[in-house]
């Protein structure tokens, strides 16, 4: 369970990142850790969703 929550912070990071490369107008960048804070935000949240749903390899 620890894995989700770190792909969780992980994609919160990003999202941080995200936001300051948008305060100063560096959009390019934006975009690029927009897509990582999607990704990892993603995965933490299919990964919960299957052992929330007890379809989980354990």
């Amino acid at each position: 369970m620890h894995h989700i929550y770190i792909r969780g912070i992980i994609g919160l990071i990003w999202l941080a990142a995200a936001i300051v490369c948008g305060v100063y107008d560096n959009f390019p960048m934006m975009g690029l850790y927009l897509v990582l804070a999607g990704a990892f935000l993603y995965s933490a949240y299919t990964e919960w969703k299957k052992e929330k749903d007890g379809k989980g390899g354990r």
